[in-house]
């Protein structure tokens, strides 16, 4: 598994037991990964209070390395010997490894289903429609007599099958270089299919 140098410093302060004793690893895993499977998890996570006397910064980079590590574990569907070897490789003794094995047991399904349903495809778009909307006055009632246009971008997404709807505003200069950019994008496209 390959990971940056700055999730192995991470992992590697994560499993010296002078910075996080076994309750505060165990606190910290848990944060990392219910800060992942949890839409309604904020930083209050990491706001334990047997996680106060630990630096916020090497809190917050051994959170980041954690969480990296558990996405990229899942992504892979780790088995125990895979797991067990790169946390040894980062100086994990063997009861973290078996909390970190437990933890990732226990939330594997879930873990599963959240990376699948993230997708593997960008969306596709398959139609756009635009108007023309006039602005005459703000809400403070100051007079504008402003033009902007608002675009809506049909989209497909392949992975869930599903056509939702980008809608954005702006105004003329900022779509013509939208337009600019995207007759850009499509002579790269046809010099690259060229070759």
């Amino acid at each position: 598994m390959e990971l940056s140098e700055y999730v192995q410093k991470g992992f590697q302060m994560l499993a010296d037991p002078g910075s996080f004793d076994s309750n505060t690893f165990t606190l910290l895993l848990r944060a990392a990964f219910q800060s992942l499977l949890d839409a309604q998890a904020d930083e209050a996570v990491l706001d334990h209070p047997d996680l106060k006397h630990i630096d916020p910064v090497v809190l917050k980079h051994c959170h980041a390395a954690a969480a990296t590590y558990i996405l990229e574990a899942g992504k892979q569907r780790a088995d125990k010997s895979t797991l067990s070897t790169y946390l040894e490789d980062c100086k994990f003794d063997s009861e973290r490894i078996e909390l970190f094995w437990t933890e990732y047991q226990n939330n594997r399904n879930s873990l599963e289903i959240l990376l699948g349903s993230i997708g593997r495809s960008l969306p596709h778009i398959t139609d756009v429609s635009w108007r023309l909307e006039y602005q005459i006055k703000t809400n403070q009632l100051d007079k504008m007599y402003r033009p902007a246009y608002l675009v809506t971008l049909n989209v497909e997404n392949t992975d869930s099958r599903s056509h939702p709807e980008i809608s954005f505003s702006c105004n003329m200069e900022q779509l013509q270089d939208l337009v600019g950019k995207l007759k850009d994008a499509s002579k790269s496209l046809e010099r690259a299919t060229q070759l």
